[in-house]
């Protein structure tokens, strides 16, 4: 009889084990599965920032190809989206003053104005800057006829730490380390029209 009574002892108490060893398995899971959504979210809003990154980038890129005659007042040794309140931008009187005017609503842009939540600008990228400068300037010489072409680059600061991207817009905007810089850039090509 005692040896009845102990082995149903024993196989209580290793019922006991069977559920705690259970309970830390399932509570490693749900962590990991905790740190995957953690994952999740960052990686929605890397991507949610690089769409917002595109419509600014094709925004001014398509101003610029608009107002084509004026293309090389759009490039400027200024960082646009500087700042923490949006300019007022004076509507143009003159054909040579749509670039900086484009360039005031960009620079908006690039600060969330499009997007207010109260009084709060949300609708831009994390510390989102704009630059626009001149890769090659036009050259109309008789069989040469170079097109002039501009870069446009929008940079923000990711989440986690990449690779340094090449395009040197926004560098040092982001703290010491410049792998959590994002850019994305495009070049225009404004042809010569009359060339030989």
């Amino acid at each position: 009889m005692l040896n009845r009574k102990t082995s149903l002892v024993n196989k209580r108490g290793s019922s006991m084990i069977e559920v705690l060893v259970t309970i830390v398995i399932l509570a490693f899971g749900l962590l990991g599965l905790a740190g995957m959504q953690i994952r999740v979210q960052v990686n929605e809003l890397e991507s949610y920032q690089r769409a917002q990154a595109l419509v600014l980038l094709g925004d001014m890129a398509e101003r610029i190809k608009t107002n084509a005659a004026n293309a090389p007042n759009y490039v400027s040794v200024n960082t646009f989206g500087t700042g923490s309140a949006a300019a007022t931008c004076a509507a143009p009187t003159v054909a040579a003053d749509v670039a900086t005017y484009d360039q005031c609503e960009w620079g908006n842009l690039l600060k969330g104005a499009a997007e207010v939540k109260g009084s709060t600008q949300i609708g831009a990228m994390e510390g989102a800057r704009g630059c626009i400068t001149q890769a090659q300037a036009a050259d109309p010489a008789a069989g040469v006829c170079a097109p002039a072409i501009y870069q446009v680059a929008v940079a923000w600061q990711g989440q986690n730490a990449t690779v340094v991207p090449s395009v040197t817009c926004g560098t040092g905007s982001y703290g010491t380390d410049d792998a959590l810089r994002r850019v994305i850039a495009t070049r225009v090509s404004v042809p010569i029209l009359n060339c030989n």
